[in-house]
């Protein structure tokens, strides 16, 4: 988070002395400071494995992308079919996600993708209970959040 924290200040550093507020002198303000952390990050050990985030948040939007365009078709055919195709259910789904971010943050990526919703944590906070409107295949679906877990567990650690 640090070093998110001066990659952000860093762009804004570049706007300001540039002189010109567009979204893209933002992007290169951004781009330039990532280099120059990237470079200082040996250095300065707050900095250790930022430049390693960076690319892992993009491959996961990327992919979260691709899974909730996914996940809207799917919701959208089965509400405008005549014929319903959904199983809903609930299951217990074990965490790796340790920390209290870790887990807000799978659980409102899991939330935010259409078809599923999370309801709540266990007290020991290693089980989350999500509600599934297709619940077909118990075990693909599992299998599926664990990838998408895996995805936002490498870029928050």
């Amino acid at each position: 988070m640090i070093g998110l924290f001066w990659n952000v200040l860093l762009a804004i550093a570049w706007v300001v002395l540039s002189g010109s507020v567009t979204a893209m002198n933002l992007l290169a303000g951004f781009c330039f400071g990532y280099i120059a952390l990237m470079v200082l990050q040996n250095q300065v050990p707050a900095l250790k494995g930022y430049s390693r985030r960076i690319p892992r948040l993009v491959a996961f939007l990327v992919f979260f992308l691709k899974e909730l365009v996914k996940s809207n078709l799917r919701v959208a055919y089965d509400v405008a079919t005549p014929v319903w195709h959904m199983k809903p259910g609930v299951i217990a789904f074990p965490l790796e996600a340790s920390t209290d971010m870790e887990i807000m943050f799978v659980s409102s990526v899991i939330s935010l993708t259409p078809g599923t919703l999370s309801l709540d944590v266990s007290d020991d906070r290693r089980v989350l209970f999500i509600h599934a409107m297709f619940l077909q295949d118990e075990e693909q679906l599992r299998n599926d959040l664990k990838e998408l877990e895996h995805r936002i567990l490498k870029v928050m650690r």
